[in-house]
């Protein structure tokens, strides 16, 4: 696996797992996964997340959520890519479907949702949408 951009190799794995319908997914583990893997976890879109050191890097074993086999995540969707930086003020951050969804945003403090972004009132750059 390449991991040019590990923010998107990470969405492209949890995505073909929920379309595959597997219980887990494993990604390579790394400060930044780690951060946007808690926040997923935090708003219900996955189950579990757990760190395997299996060798010098480790991985991230990600229990996906389903329920009535219909999974939560609907969506995911990469905004910021490594050619084309997306970075907005705190009063320009986007709304994910009306607040339904959420934008993972990397800012001074730390990679945050749009929603404390908003209540820190701070901006940055939008790394992915999922809802």
């Amino acid at each position: 696996m390449s991991l040019n951009d590990p923010i998107s190799d990470l969405l492209t794995v949890i995505r073909n797992g929920v379309l595959a319908q597997k219980e887990t997914v494993d990604i390579p583990a790394s400060h930044l996964n780690g951060k946007i893997l808690d926040i997923f976890k935090n708003d219900g879109y996955i189950e579990d997340v757990r760190l395997m050191k299996n060798n010098v890097q480790g991985t991230f074993k990600v229990y996906l959520r389903y329920e009535n086999k219909k999974p939560a995540i609907m969506g995911l969707r990469r905004i910021s890519k490594s050619g084309l930086r997306i970075y907005k003020k705190s009063d320009e951050l986007p709304r994910v479907l009306n607040g339904l969804g959420t934008a993972v945003i990397s800012t001074s403090k730390g990679v945050v949702t749009d929603r404390e972004a908003r209540k820190l009132r701070i901006g940055g750059e939008i790394l992915c949408y999922i809802w």
